[in-house]
């Protein structure tokens, strides 16, 4: 309203199919001159479309009083009833509508300027926000990302071949978000949360932004509980933490999403909300991980949120966006989240040829420079929070590619400074057979210890330095086919310790499990075994511990310390188990 204020005239503008009484102008002069300041100028424009009532405009202001303009007002009351626990939803309709008033509302209108790629230049909206949803003609939505002197930037979340230059464009003056609830469990959902799996409408019991500010120190606290990925060489080297970002990076097809899928696969029955984000990937890609997650039961405690390769580029960009936003909703119940988001580097290139489209400079590599910002803001929103803000925690799991194994090339986003440590797979490690293909030395948790069971922590022991001179010394003895038997030795021993470390898809190991497998390998138990034989023998240690030995395996699940009585009970169990 104030943006008319220091005007002399007030143009408005009545469109109906018949023109105005006197009567009825002298009521629209009054109506114009109580809300906006100066001479008002009143003129009107024959409108054949419009059969019943009339649109009165003043400047950019839209006063929808035809009938497709009350229903519209009928129609988003009611999509704005809230739920009431033990009410029915069509009571609550109907009391919305016997209680419904038609209200005098102005709606701030623009008109496009330009469409094409995904993109609209629109003009006309003084007042508009960056981040709001705007709405065109056709019902299409979009949002906006670029505000000019001249012009607004948006992108669309839609088909732009049904938008025209010229159109009208109205303001919502709503940030951008996304439905969410419980009901999202188990469902396939787009960007925008809209189901995709054919399985009916959800019922969302909220709507939370896209953007949202992180959570702040003093709403934090330490990360201090496992976030426990079922892959002994993760869990016992580079422990993750309930409210960590810990990345996945790796050339592609190295296994990233597999260790995220088997990360999400270990977490069923534990109460852990899970999401997986999909982005810029072939939707038979994502149909075999939903394949995967229903296959092993933890698609009840999952959601998937896909903007495939096939989506429109602005889809690709707010999906991790919705995933977090998804996240928060269960996180501020005070419950813990798992999210992956698969992968960032598809969402920097989408947010990329957003900017160039919308003719933002391109910074390094053609990449623009708030790219490291974009997902700063997007990942320290992962956290745990304080026992006073519930004490719920979001754990991310971003996967990114690099070219040719070089982690230390350009990375569009930067995103090593961003997370709290990664995991880096080699290419070498993967084609030989060396599954997950973890990089030892290359691979990192900050948060380390903290973050492992007591048991755990104590049973990992020496296995990184162990494993960081097997390698030093496989590269030297190469040269040297003369080993003395002490290298031998020591040979043999680090190649039983790899074999350990080798695990078949979605086969997650237990906390217990990898203890005693540690334990009896760091023993030297398992080193005189033939290599092709060691995980045929560490299948056989595990199946004689839960059967014979119940109450060892019970007492390191329940969190007790792994004491030297303990071990040496370990120990004696596996040489029982093994001589047979």
């Amino acid at each position: 309203m104030s943006e008319f204020s220091d005007r002399r005239v007030v143009q408005a503008l009545i469109r109906s199919a018949q023109p105005p009484s006197r009567e009825q102008r002298e009521r629209f002069v009054k109506f114009v001159a109580h809300n906006y300041s100066g001479e008002i100028r009143l003129s009107w424009d024959k409108e054949e479309s419009i059969t019943d009532g009339f649109i009165l405009q003043v400047g950019s202001d839209l006063y929808d009083w035809s009938l497709e303009g009350r229903i519209q007002q009928m129609k988003e009351a009611i999509e704005n009833v809230a739920d009431e626990p033990g009410v029915p939803i069509t009571t609550l309709i109907r009391q919305k509508i016997e209680s419904f008033q038609l209200e005098a509302m102005p709606r701030e209108v623009g008109r496009v300027l330009t469409v094409g790629d995904g993109i609209a230049t629109v003009d006309g909206l003084s007042g508009a926000a960056y981040g709001e949803i705007l709405v065109f003609e056709n019902g299409i939505r979009g949002m906006i990302q670029d505000l000019r002197k001249d012009y607004i930037g948006c992108v669309l979340f839609g088909d732009d071949g049904q938008i025209l230059a010229g159109s009208r464009v109205y303001r919502t003056h709503r940030q951008a978000g996304v439905p969410v609830g419980s009901s999202y469990l188990g469902r396939v959902v787009d960007a925008l949360g809209e189901p995709i799996d054919d399985q009916g409408p959800i019922r969302a019991d909220d709507y939370m932004p896209l953007e949202i500010a992180a959570p702040g120190i003093i709403d934090r606290q330490a990360v201090n509980e496992p976030m426990e990925t079922g892959l002994l060489c993760i869990d016992a080297m580079f422990p993750i933490g309930r409210g960590q970002r810990e990345l996945i990076i790796g050339d592609r097809q190295t296994g990233k999403t597999t260790i995220a899928l088997d990360t999400i696969l270990n977490q069923k029955g534990n109460g852990v909300i899970c999401i997986y984000v999909a982005i810029g990937q072939k939707n038979s890609s994502v149909a075999q991980t939903v394949k995967i997650l229903s296959e092993h039961g933890m698609m009840d405690q999952t959601i998937v949120v896909v903007s495939s390769a096939s989506d429109p580029v602005p889809l690709q960009y707010i999906a991790p966006y919705s995933g977090t936003a998804m996240g928060e909703y269960f996180m501020n119940q005070g419950k813990d989240v798992l999210i992956v988001y698969d992968d960032l580097s598809k969402h920097a290139t989408s947010y990329r040829t957003i900017s160039l489209l919308l003719g933002r400079s391109p910074g390094r590599e053609a990449y623009p420079g708030d790219i490291f910002y974009l997902h700063s803001r997007l990942l320290e929103r992962s956290a745990h929070l304080s026992d006073e803000m519930g004490g719920g925690s979001m754990t991310a799991l971003p996967i990114v590619e690099t070219q040719a194994g070089d982690v230390s090339a350009y990375i569009p986003t930067n995103i090593i400074s961003i997370t709290d440590g990664q995991i880096f797979l080699e290419s070498d490690l993967f084609f030989s057979g060396q599954r997950p293909a973890v990089n030892v030395g290359l691979s990192v948790s900050r948060v380390g210890g903290s973050a492992q069971t007591k048991a755990m922590k104590s049973a990992t022991g020496t296995l990184r330095l162990d494993l960081s001179q097997y390698r030093e010394m496989q590269v030297f003895t190469q040269f040297d086919s003369d080993l003395d038997d002490l290298t031998k030795a020591q040979l043999a021993y680090g190649q039983s310790l790899m074999q350990l470390l080798r695990q078949s898809q979605h086969s997650p190991l237990s906390m217990e499990e990898q203890v005693v497998v540690l334990v009896c390998a760091l023993g030297h138990k398992l080193q005189n075994y033939p290599l092709e034989e060691v995980r045929d023998v560490r299948a056989r240690l595990l199946q004689g511990m839960k059967d014979r030995y119940p109450l060892i395996m019970n007492e390191i699940s329940e969190g007790y310390k792994l004491t030297q009585e303990l071990r040496e009970a370990i120990l004696l169990a596996c040489d029982e188990i093994l001589k047979e």
